[in-house]
């Protein structure tokens, strides 16, 4: 099959919710590696992975600040560092990717990532979804709710959940 067209793999991909942790989540990590070993192997040139992370609008664009005053150039400072945030957060994806070969793209998109998720399944139309799962249990389901759930029902193609092991769960699960 000289030729063929690689295998599209969408990842959806988000920042640690651990404080003071500016890294990949736990679940995403666990995803990408799980991906590439299970899925990549040795074959880089046959696979090509999307990389989409979804940037939560915080409702009055504060991140949990009580108060702040605000000039028209601190809010362009907010919307460069939510910009540099994600960037850092795919660049972790991408170098890893070009470090072994295999061919990715990444970008950034905003609103509720369930959504987004599988608005750009829809349009990109890939092989494969792969996002990480917390492993929440149905209490802690009902109030979070999950973003791999709603894939697995809802995406228009394949969806595989990856989810973290025990070791890797945080002391609040529902962090990541």
């Amino acid at each position: 099959m000289a030729g063929a067209a690689p295998t599209r793999v969408l990842m959806g991909v988000n920042e640690s919710t651990i404080k003071g942790y500016p890294h990949a989540s736990i679940s995403s990590r666990k995803a990408f590696e799980w991906t590439l070993d299970k899925i990549v192997r040795s074959n880089t040139s046959g696979f090509k992975l999307l990389f989409l992370h979804v940037q939560v609008p915080d409702e009055d664009g504060f991140d949990d600040m009580d108060s702040m005053y605000a000039s028209p150039e601190d809010f362009k400072n907010l919307k460069h560092r939510d910009r540099a945030r994600g960037a850092h957060l795919l660049e972790f994806f991408v170098e890893r990717c070009h470090a072994i070969g295999v061919a990715c793209e990444a970008w950034i998109k905003k609103g509720d990532p369930k959504e987004v998720i599988c608005h750009e399944v829809k349009r990109l139309q890939p092989d494969l979804l792969v996002v990480g799962c917390r492993g929440l249990g149905p209490f802690q389901r009902v109030f979070v709710g999950t973003v791999s759930e709603f894939c697995v029902k809802h995406a228009e193609c394949p969806v595989i959940t990856i989810k973290r092991s025990v070791e890797e769960t945080p002391e609040d699960p529902v962090d990541d």
